[in-house]
């Protein structure tokens, strides 16, 4: 019993000296409990992702088909989603040791669903997502991906942390149908509303009101996994409502249903995941379209890529409080060069390109400090592969309060912003605001970097630009204009 002890404590010894947990003011329960609720927060991908660059057929009226009419099977899509999410999601935290899971990139995936698929074929799509993560690579290896990283000013990060709470309790919201797009939003100025008719009008929306006043009064009274137990009150409120009120599923066409995840019994508990799509990709792009159209669309998804993952990394280590004095991210470099990976994985498998998390807040918030929760969040990843069937029984309704609550307490980065310098504030206000309303980090950032380039230029305070800022502001001033770009070379 006592040579059992000692392995048992030398073991935990090892784990905590690995992952620093007792350095970093953390414990295992707190990592575990950490991982879990990231990954109950981000368990949604692997349902929305097949929805979104998969197809159930090709006969469907809205399937997602390439330039030769083939789609990608959702069954085979959510496979290799949870596969790529959960490998890298590990891989994030062995080598980085940091808390932020990877998934598929949203935004992104859609972008090469709409914009880049139907130019070519799928494989030559996800070929383009690989040279994407390629030269993404190179630009860490080089040192440059972390010298932007580190030229961001400091009042701009704690902008970008706010954007992103801001983005992501929109995120809960629209999930939980609490916010919708009006049914005329093109005839009016309102695009969009409370609910239906400005009512919350469903039961499953009910439920996200109800998850999100019980996680709210529990983070309130700092009880120990209040974002993990209201997730968990809400899925239990949601099982037993659906059994009694029958709302049915949304799939399109029912307003008051249940959005993605269904909480009704599952016919089987696992199944087996289809991996046929890892592997299936070219480089054919480059003979499919025009040169110049094969190159913005990798210079759309590199920037995306490059700067979605510095603005959610210092959002996530304001929030964490793992920045040191100076407000950078040690080790970064590592960080950035397996987020960079995530991209060339990502395609390679048919998942589309995979980037660090923004919903990895909500661990973060319950106490994950280290990579140990990433090998958590990785591990369920890998076992949803066989689980889908028994996951899906947790509604997104009851998983968004998380997200909002999160939102709510990143918030509290705006105190380090300086607005009464109208040189800092309204960059960082365009920052902040932009995020949610254009759905886009990326948008977010562009807007902040080159308005703080253009008011310190223009005050006479250029001196203290960073060098790097020039270029990045130089570069998105490209992106913002890649249609009339793009328009000018056919």
């Amino acid at each position: 019993m006592a040579a059992t002890t000692t392995r048992t404590a030398t073991a935990r010894g090892a784990l905590d000296r690995f992952f620093k947990i007792s350095a970093r003011g953390s414990t295992p329960s707190r990592e575990i409990r950490g991982g879990l609720v990231t990954f109950v927060t981000m368990a949604y991908i692997v349902v929305l992702n097949p929805l979104i660059i998969g197809s159930f057929s090709a006969s469907d009226p809205g399937a997602h088909k390439d330039a030769f009419g083939a789609i990608l099977p959702t069954a085979q899509v959510a496979a290799v989603t949870a596969l790529v999410a959960g490998v890298m999601t590990i891989l994030f935290g062995l080598v980085a040791n940091y808390p932020f899971a990877l998934a598929t990139g949203l935004g992104l995936n859609a972008f090469v669903a709409v914009t880049i698929a139907p130019q070519m074929s799928w494989p030559a799509a996800m070929g383009l997502v690989v040279v994407d993560g390629l030269v993404v690579l190179v630009l860490v290896v080089t040192g440059v991906r972390t010298m932007v990283f580190n030229a961001v000013p400091a009042p701009l990060k704690s902008a970008i942390a706010v954007g992103i709470g801001l983005f992501i309790c929109l995120i809960g919201l629209v999930d939980a149908g609490f916010v919708r797009r009006l049914p005329d939003a093109a005839n009016t100025t309102v695009p969009v509303g409370l609910g239906i008719n400005g009512s919350i009008a469903s039961w499953p929306t009910l439920v996200f009101v109800l998850g999100l006043i019980i996680t709210g009064i529990l983070v309130a009274k700092r009880v120990k996994g209040a974002i993990l137990i209201g997730v968990i009150a809400g899925a239990v409120i949601a099982i037993v409502l659906e059994a009694i009120v029958k709302a049915g599923p949304s799939r399109g066409t029912n307003p008051k249903g249940w959005n993605l995840q269904y909480p009704a019994a599952p016919d089987r508990i696992a199944d087996t995941p289809d991996l046929s799509l890892v592997g299936n990709f070219d480089f054919d792009a480059w003979t499919m379209v025009p040169v110049i159209t094969a190159t913005l669309l990798v210079f759309s998804l590199v920037l995306t890529d490059f700067f979605d993952t510095i603005g959610t990394m210092t959002g996530l280590g304001k929030e964490g409080g793992l920045l040191d004095r100076e407000g950078q991210l040690p080790g970064v470099g590592k960080a950035l060069f397996v987020d960079g990976l995530g991209a060339v994985a990502g395609g390679a498998a048919s998942s589309s390109s995979n980037t660090v998390y923004i919903e990895s807040a909500s661990g973060i918030a319950e106490g994950a400090r280290t990579g140990l929760a990433n090998v958590v969040t990785g591990v369920l990843f890998l076992g949803a592969m066989f689980l889908t069937p028994l996951y899906q029984v947790v509604p997104i309704e009851a998983a968004a309060p998380a997200l909002v609550i999160v939102g709510a307490l990143m918030m509290l980065q705006i105190r380090e912003i300086d607005f009464t310098d109208f040189t800092i504030g309204l960059p960082a206000f365009l920052t902040i605001v932009i995020m949610p309303f254009t759905f886009s980090i990326t948008n977010g950032i562009g807007a902040g970097f080159v308005s703080f380039v253009l008011l310190r230029t223009f005050t006479g305070r250029a001196r203290g630009i960073h060098p790097l800022m020039w270029i990045v502001a130089a570069a998105f001033v490209v992106y913002f204009a890649l249609g009339p770009i793009e328009a000018a070379f056919r």
